[in-house]
């Protein structure tokens, strides 16, 4: 039988990876709906020729990214609330957003059943900004190779 330490580590691994997959395609759905976006953009023609509308463009990818980004910290705050951290969504919420942007928070210390989850939450962060970051640089990007006549855009 495994003992309450090795429980305390493992359980927490377990429903950490389960709700970084859950967010990873959270996050490639908005990474789908972005490249669907600029492509219908730039096959109207749209895109690439005013710089208004290509602020429009990015603003566009912007806000989906942020969507994304917030309905995985609002995935977060349910799973903490389901793990019997926070009696409340608006808590777990305020709790979750300091993880995954790690800003952090010291109003609530998770107990130490499920510590785990606020690092494990803070790297998923990171690395799905990463992921938003090197998306908006290959929008920008496809943008600039449309202004200036690239054919490989």
């Amino acid at each position: 039988m495994a003992s309450r330490a090795e429980i305390d580590i493992l359980l927490p691994l377990i429903v950490g990876t389960t709700t970084t997959i859950a967010a990873i395609f959270i996050h490639a759905l908005a990474m789908i709906m972005i490249v669907h976006f600029v492509r219908r953009e730039r096959r109207l023609g749209w895109a690439g020729v005013v710089f208004w509308k290509d602020v429009t463009v990015v603003t566009g990818a912007v806000l989906v990214a942020l969507a994304a980004h917030l309905i995985q910290m609002a995935a977060w705050a349910i799973v903490f609330e389901l793990c019997g951290e926070f009696r409340e969504f608006g808590a777990a919420l305020c709790n979750s957003a300091g993880n995954y942007t790690t800003l952090g928070c010291g109003d609530k210390v998770l107990s130490a059943r499920w510590r785990l989850l606020g690092p494990f939450e803070a790297a998923n962060g990171m690395l799905m900004f990463g992921l938003t970051t090197a998306m908006l640089f290959a929008v920008v990007q496809r943008l600039l190779q449309a202004r200036l006549g690239d054919s490989r855009a």
